[in-house]
């Protein structure tokens, strides 16, 4: 009998502490330490409203915008994922094909990297490549009547460059920032 209430004693402390303690400690310190992160990175416009994350992608299709990566899930957080159709499926052709017919209908002319016309794994990636990011600077420029060359300033500005990934921007941020250029 002393077995059993040991164990009971030992698994409702070690209950209290990984099921309420350590997370609390772990949450208020994120929370204290890293305040935008442990918020979700959250992006607020002007007037101090969250227009979204730095870490979810949105679809925008207005040409004076620059476009995402395509999403397989349609930018929906709750119910992210890959469409899992492989390379020489037929639907995955046709929606590639059609990515690129929109792009190009948006005045894209330069070949269309991959990240432009095909979801990642995740379906919310909100980042695209400096490449993607410049070849969308002419449509984009004509679209809201700017000249290129400030245009693509911006571009340079907001893209990282990581050692890992390469060149890449936040395709949120970027839009953020060119509507705060109108202003």
């Amino acid at each position: 009998m002393t077995s059993l209430k040991r164990a009971t004693l030992l698994f409702t402390v070690l209950f209290l502490i990984t099921g309420f303690v350590y997370p609390m400690i772990v949450t208020l310190a994120a929370g204290f330490l890293f305040p935008n992160q442990a918020h979700g990175s959250l992006i607020v416009d002007n007037e101090n409203r969250i227009i979204g994350s730095t870490l979810i992608g949105q679809n925008f299709t207005a040409p004076q915008y620059f476009q995402s990566r395509p999403s397989a899930s349609g930018y929906n957080a709750t119910s992210s994922g890959g469409s899992n159709l492989g390379p020489t499926n037929p639907v995955l052709l046709e929606l590639v094909d059609n990515r690129k017919n929109a792009l190009q209908k948006a005045g894209v002319t330069d070949p269309i990297p991959s990240d432009l016309v095909m979801a990642s794994a995740s379906g919310l990636d909100p980042h695209i490549s400096l490449e993607s990011s410049l070849i969308q600077v002419p449509a984009v420029a004509k679209a809201r009547n700017l000249p290129e060359e400030k245009l693509k300033a911006l571009v340079l500005a907001e893209s990282v460059n990581s050692p890992f990934s390469g060149a890449y921007v936040n395709v949120l941020s970027l839009n953020k920032a060119l509507d705060e250029m109108d202003q």
